[in-house]
This record gives structure tokens, sequence and C-alpha cells, in this order.
């Protein structure tokens, strides 16, 4: 007679990240659409000459940038008496600035353009390179099985059962066990410093989780 055991393996990887992403707006807001769609496309060239001396994708310390369309809308707000107010127009660009050098990012957004009028950073995303990710992942999942051979091991040994034999190996969830919430074959969470807008934000790097699951079913005999 043999006995099935099936176990979930896991393994978690934190690094310091290797990159920081900086994602802010630049926007502006008044009562005629061509001074607001002026004032923006200004504010956001002169941020851009902030960033174009530091942009290099190979030794840079910002390796990629990248700015949205300015987005315009309009809308009529209400009063504290509930009668509608003249039209507002808004004007809006979003803005990403990927850093290798994170002493270089703090200077750039206390020194250059916090105090530039209408942009509000939104927040810092900190991340890995994709070479090292992968990397990271592959020796997760690896790990991950081990993880899951001990521990259906030690329910053998517990039940005196000898050695296993490995019959399935899988994604979280394909064995039909069920995936717990936020889990998967691998999951890469970075960390978030947020700022909102007049305030300053964390920046300090978060580490970087690198996670996988996997599991596996195993037969005695």
């Amino acid at each position: 007679m043999t006995t099935e055991i099936t176990v979930r393996g896991s393994f978690e990887h934190f690094c310091a990240p290797e990159r920081g992403t900086v994602h802010a707006t630049v926007s502006f807001e008044g009562p005629a659409i061509q001074p607001v769609f002026e004032r923006t496309v200004r504010a956001l060239d002169l941020v851009r000459s902030t960033v174009q001396p530091l942009h290099d994708p190979g030794q840079g310390p910002v390796t990629w940038w990248n700015t949205q369309e300015i987005r315009t809308w309009a809308n009529r707000p209400w009063n504290k008496d509930g009668k509608r107010l003249p039209l507002v127009h808004h004007a809006s660009v979003g803005l990403e600035v990927k850093f290798r050098d994170f002493a270089v990012l703090s200077r750039w957004l206390s020194g250059h353009v916090e105090g530039t009028e209408g942009f509000t950073l939104g927040r810092v995303v900190w991340a890995l390179t994709e070479a090292r990710r992968v990397e990271l992942e592959q020796d997760a999942r690896t790990r991950a099985v081990r993880d899951a051979r001990t521990r259906a091991q030690h329910y053998a040994d517990a039940l005196e059962l000898g050695p296993l034999r490995p019959v399935a190996l899988a994604d979280t969830g394909m064995l039909g066990t069920g995936t717990g919430p936020g889990e998967g074959p691998v999951a890469f969470a970075r960390g978030a410093a947020a700022g909102a807008g007049g305030s300053d934000p964390d920046l300090v790097p978060a580490d970087v989780k690198v996670r996988a699951d996997v599991e596996a079913r195993f037969t005695t005999g």
C-alpha cells in the first residue's frame, strides 16, 4: 500500500534594490485652458532639462526616462451652497525617471525639481535589474522545490514511511490544493516609498523580495 503526500514548498530572496524609478506629475489648473497648458509645457521642459544631462542608458545615474502625453480636461465645481462655479481647466502630464545612483536621485529631487511649480512626486519604486531578477527567480524556484522535498520527507519520517518518490510538481494551485492570497509560481515584490504633494518621501531604498512557491506530490515505495 502506498501513501501520497502533497506539500507546498517556498523560498524568498530579499535583496537591496539596483534601480529606483521616480513617478511624478506636472500639472496646473485655471480658468482658461491655454495659459494652463502653456504653464504645464514650460514646467515639463524645465524638469526635462534637469534629467537629460544625467541620462546614459549604460553608465549614467539615469538609465531611462519617459514622459506621457499632456492630458487636458475641465470641470465645473460646486460651492458650499450647492451652486455650480465657473469652469476650471486642468492640464497634467506623467513623468518617470529611472535611477541607478540613489544619491543622485535624492539630490535631483531635493535640489532640482521639488521646488518646481506644478511638480508633484507620486512615489519611488525600488527594483532589480531584469538580469538579476531572472537569476533570483530561477534560484528561488530551485530552492522552493528542495523545500517541498524536505517538507514531504519530514512528514514521511514522522509516519515511518521511509524514502519518498516524487510523482508530480507544479505551480501553486495546479495540483488542486488552492493558492493563498498573493501567491504564485514566482512573486516579485518591489518596495515603494511614496510621498504626497508638499511632503518629502522616504528615500531609503526598500529591499526587493523575490519569492517562489511550488506544489509537489510524493508517494512511498
